[in-house]
């Protein structure tokens, strides 16, 4: 049989269906309701800017991490099985092996990183990296100054210039 949806008709994946659509509805409208809610009328939306509040309060990370706890709990007492870690965990095979990196591959890798500093431009990456900087105090595009990285500005350099002037984000604690 050639049909577009073999499990439309099952009164069960349309059931499991309408749970997570109720679910995820009842998570918009609090995301929403943290943005001031449709009464309130936002430049950006109360969409986005419950969003935006939602990270500032910490509240997407102390819903992932009471969904982590939920999880891990269900999974110790054995409510939640899974192949290899708390069911069926024998195996056929001895221990897998640690890769292990040795401290001549760091070495020989933070000799790659200076010699690859040695030979570029480094008045160009200092340029650059100050046009970051520049343009983070506007509401101008970030990305086309980070063509930094185009003239092998590390990522740490890139961080490091915004962190100075911005600071680092620190994630609220939430239990």
């Amino acid at each position: 049989m050639n049909v577009a949806d073999p499990l439309g008709g099952s009164w069960y994946v349309e059931a499991l269906t309408d749970k997570i659509e109720a679910e995820a509805e009842k998570i918009f409208a609090q995301i929403m309701r943290m943005g001031g809610g449709d009464e309130k009328q936002h430049e950006i939306g109360p969409m986005t800017s419950g969003i935006l509040r939602g990270i500032e309060d910490g509240w997407f990370t102390g819903e992932i991490a009471d969904s982590a706890f939920t999880y891990q709990v269900a999974m110790e007492k054995g409510d939640k099985r899974i192949v290899g870690v708390n069911t069926n965990t024998d195996t056929i095979t001895g221990d897998l092996e640690i890769l292990r990196v040795s401290h001549e591959v760091e070495r020989d890798q933070v000799q790659v990183l200076a010699d690859r500093k040695k030979s570029r431009d480094e008045p160009a990456v200092r340029a650059a990296l100050a046009e970051m900087v520049r343009v983070s105090h506007t509401d101008g595009n970030l990305l086309p100054p980070m063509a930094a990285v185009r003239l092998e500005a590390t990522v740490g350099e890139i961080c490091g210039a915004l962190k100075d002037q911005w600071g680092a984000y620190v994630e609220p604690a939430r239990f």
